[in-house]
């Protein structure tokens, strides 16, 4: 969802009581409400808005607060006032403890104004504008390690407060400098280093009222156009302001105070809430940059005009409260202007499509048999010869031999697979250990190349008055080579969410 500041930032400073603040997430509100009793006296008051149906939460405390008391809910749902105590501002949280309300003292800050800046995204945190005629301090007036301190001091005088991004670190403020106002972006991350954001022109004043970090959608207000006009620009964008004219109504003021969340990259489809004043009441305003037009409804009854918020389903929730019904939410479905369809036409035929024909169909394979071996192998038998086993099937050679070859025996039984000569007697089947050499040539001789692989050499005799049989070579045990890891690079790629000045390009300014 998204919140915004709930009071006109063009509006002069005056008494808080009777204004909503809704906290970061949407959790809680809080306000300054008053007593039945006949002075009218002021107390805080907070809301509960995550339940089922809404309720409200009275804070008093010992005596009444002062009209110009600032409240600001945290999401843990204490509640933070501002106090203006003499020439310096108290600041403390209040929550309720059993029938009555508890209070926590963080401190003072001594400064002739101290302005409440809204939410801070994560809503743990809470900041606060000092402003003096040459420069602006910046507060961090909850969330520090030891009460209120100091963050920045910004030349100029700041005043408004907008929130660029769901962290919190980068802060729009509008600066009065050398006669002019212009945006500039803080970063709270680098000691509230600050750098131009939003100048139409140089001789403009030019003021940022509303920002969603999610499309980037900007809502300016400035006197570029030759008078005070709404616009709207992209955050990042080369392309002008645009000033439509529907934001220009001819009776009454238009001030925009939320925009609908979750439309990444898409500004042009937000839909923008106004608050509409005039001679006649307040009513509500939706206006998307697509639409260009600006649609009103009435407002309900007792809305606290100003204050309201987009759920994540596209509601636009709006607080009221009645002397019937003191706390209460009303619900407004907001419809999106219909799109224009896209007429498809259909792919026209050049010719007679032939189906596809399927492949052959191959064979279904069974489960693999045991390999054959082509060469003719040798065992030993029972008597220590090396006898031929008969092939399995015939191999017809191309070449006939004169007569028939008798295959050579041996002088000796052949050694086991794998066994060397000794001084003593050998039994078969004992294995050699790898490296051994052979004797004479009738011996099995493993390949030197291979002498540490543990593997057995063929056993099968070379003949002398026959042709050779083609044996298949021994398979060569492939080692294994170590890969080597390519060096890791030693440069890593940085990035900071401001790499320069971020503006809207003073190019100009477009009408609607």
């Amino acid at each position: 969802m998204t919140i915004c500041a709930t009071e006109d930032t063009m509006a002069p400073a005056g008494p808080l009581a009777g204004r909503l603040t809704i906290a970061a997430d949407g959790s809680y509100a809080a306000r300054l409400a008053r007593h039945d009793d006949a002075a009218g006296s002021w107390f805080p008051e907070r809301w509960t808005l995550s339940g089922p149906e809404p309720y409200a939460v009275p804070l008093q405390g010992t005596q009444p607060e002062e009209p110009d008391s600032a409240l600001l809910p945290l999401t843990d749902g204490r509640v933070l006032i501002l106090r203006r105590v003499a020439d310096r501002f108290a600041v403390s949280l209040l929550y309720p403890a059993g029938p009555g309300t508890g209070e926590l003292l963080l401190g003072a800050v001594a400064a002739p104004r101290l302005t409440l800046l809204p939410p801070a995204p994560g809503g743990t945190l809470a900041y606060a504008l000092a402003p003096e005629a040459e420069h602006t301090t910046l507060w961090l007036v909850h969330g520090g390690a030891n009460g209120p301190e100091p963050v920045a001091r910004i030349p100029g005088r700041c005043t408004g407060g907008v929130w660029l991004d769901r962290v919190g670190r980068l802060l729009a403020l509008d600066r009065e400098l050398d006669g002019r106002t212009k945006t500039v972006v803080a970063d709270l991350e680098r000691g509230g280093e600050t750098g131009l954001l939003l100048q139409i022109t140089e001789e403009s004043n030019d003021r940022l009222l509303l920002a969603d970090p999610d499309s980037g959608l900007l809502l300016v207000h400035s006197d570029a156009p030759g008078h005070d006009r709404l616009g709207w620009g992209v955050l990042g964008s080369s392309l002008p302001v645009r000033f439509p004219e529907c934001l220009r109504p001819t009776k009454g003021t238009a001030t925009p105070f939320a925009v609908q969340p979750g439309q990444m990259l898409a500004p042009e489809s937000c839909a923008v809430a106004f608050r509409m004043a005039g001679p006649n009441g307040t009513w509500l305003g939706v206006w998307r940059p697509s639409g260009r037009q600006l649609r009103q409804y009435p407002a309900p009854e007792g809305w606290l005009p100003g204050t309201g918020l987009w759920t994540a389903d596209g509601e636009l929730l709006l607080p009221y409260a009645t002397e019937t019904e003191p706390c209460g939410v009303a619900r407004m479905a907001v419809g999106v202007e219909p799109v224009e369809r896209v007429t498809m036409e259909p792919v026209e035929r050049k010719g007679p499509v032939e189906p596809v024909r399927p492949g052959e169909t191959g064979r279904p394979m069974g489960p693999m048999g045991p390999v054959r071996q082509v060469a003719p192998t040798w065992t030993v038998g029972p008597t220590g010869r090396a006898r031929p086993v008969a092939p399995v099937a015939a191999v017809d050679s191309p070449v006939e031999p004169s007569h028939p070859v008798e295959p050579v025996e041996p002088e000796e039984a052949v050694k086991p697979e794998g066994a060397v000569e000794s001084e003593g007697a050998v039994e078969p089947g004992t294995a050699s250990p790898s490296g051994a050499g052979a004797r004479n040539g009738a011996e099995i001789v493993p390949d030197a190349a291979d002498a540490d692989n543990r593997s057995t050499a063929s056993a099968q005799l070379q003949a002398t008055d026959a042709e050779p049989a083609h044996t298949p070579g021994h398979p060569q045990t492939c080692r294994p080579v170590p890969l080597q890891e390519a060096p890791l690079a030693a440069r890593q790629t940085r990035w900071s969410a401001i790499s320069g000045p971020v503006r809207i390009s003073g190019g100009g300014c477009a009408a609607g």
